[in-house]
């Protein structure tokens, strides 16, 4: 089983630099994608269902153009729940989790995230901050009632100087603050892995995510800050995971999960 993440920074931007076509000719299993910028309405039918896939939109309650997330899986799921069930957190549409309850290793949650990012002044990164803190909950709660659980999306936040070209320079801006990478530590703490890091520990210059203003991604400087986190049942089921940095089409790439 295949699953990739991608923020695409705009679908309906990515969808005529043709990279719905590189997802349909891929053919993951389940992809999960972040920052749609788009209400399910604004899109057109072969995007909004693709043939082979059950599609799902969590998408902003208020202001136009901004945030969103997708799920296109092949799996019909069992249950879809569409935010975090705290209203102050889910106006942005920032979370979807689709429930598995039959999935190759048992009872499955997987969920895909765009989390806030914490620019913007100190309400913004207050708002990051109970975001995670919620979410962090969320899974937790499930995993209690015997689910695995897998998380994938855009954390807006490097956990460690080998996840950044830059670590000095950005000790103090958000993305890589102390209080937001603690959170990682936290989330790791409570028994759920990152993955690619699992798999590649002390790995440097492989990141997701580059300042395109800055023609930042021709001189690979950039930040690892999309992930994979699975509870440590699953971990003994990947077999693969891969940042595909040479796929174009947003100032993120995507990441891939196999699981066997």
């Amino acid at each position: 089983m295949r699953i990739i993440t991608w923020n695409v920074n705009g679908l309906r931007a990515n969808v005529k630099k043709g990279c719905f076509d590189w997802f349909l000719n891929n053919a993951p299993d389940i992809y999960c994608i972040q920052e749609t910028k788009a209400h399910p309405d604004q899109l057109e039918e072969g995007i909004r269902n693709p043939e082979g896939y059950f599609s799902y939109f969590d998408h902003s309650k208020g202001r136009k153009g901004y945030s969103g997330v997708a799920i296109y899986s092949k799996i019909k799921p069992d249950k879809v729940e569409y935010g975090l069930g705290v209203r102050t957190l889910d106006q942005e549409g920032r979370f979807l989790a689709v429930f598995y309850e039959k999935f190759p290793f048992g009872k499955t949650v997987l969920l895909n995230i765009y989390f806030p990012n914490g620019g913007g002044g100190p309400e913004r990164l207050d708002f990051k901050l109970r975001y995670y803190d919620a979410f962090l909950s969320y899974i937790n709660k499930l995993h209690k009632k015997g689910y695995e659980i897998i998380f994938c999306g855009d954390i807006n936040t490097a956990h460690t100087e080998i996840d950044l070209a830059r670590p000095k320079d950005n000790a103090e801006n958000t993305g890589f603050l102390p209080i937001e990478r603690a959170w990682i530590d936290k989330v790791i703490a409570a028994g759920y892995t990152d993955v690619f890091r699992h798999f590649n520990p002390g790995v440097k210059d492989k990141y997701t995510y580059w300042d395109m203003k800055t023609f930042a991604r021709e001189r690979n400087v950039g930040w690892r800050i999309d992930y994979f986190f699975v509870s440590s049942s699953i971990l003994k089921h990947v077999t693969k995971i891969k940042i595909l940095d040479q796929i174009m089409g947003s100032d993120h790439c995507p990441t891939e999960l196999t699981i066997g």
